[in-house]
């Protein structure tokens, strides 16, 4: 099951982000509050093997990505890539928690 590449500009994965959260914005208005805090979470090296099934499930914590994020606008000089992930983990819970 090999692809190509999928190549993503930045600039438009910016304008999609904010145009779901305008979305989001307009119903839930500027705040979202979300209804669990615990995940599961299937490991980066995993994750992407879709030939075999994930073993080792961990659990993340919506708070502690939130955190993660608070630091980062507090100190955006230290921004990593991992940021994304923990970005992540975020929009995806505001997404099925506003899905509709």
């Amino acid at each position: 099951m090999e692809s190509q590449p999928l190549r993503i500009p930045l600039d438009q994965l910016r304008k999609a982000l904010d145009a779901a959260l305008r979305h989001v914005e307009a119903s839930a208005g500027p705040t979202v509050t979300l209804g669990h805090d615990y995940f599961w979470s299937v490991p980066g090296d995993e994750l992407y093997d879709v030939l075999n099934e994930p073993k080792d499930l961990t659990i993340g914590q919506l708070s502690e990505s939130w955190q993660h994020l608070e630091n980062l606008l507090a100190h955006q000089d230290e921004a990593l890539g991992y940021h994304l992930v923990w970005l992540a983990d975020i929009i995806r819970a505001i997404g099925q928690d506003t899905a509709g």
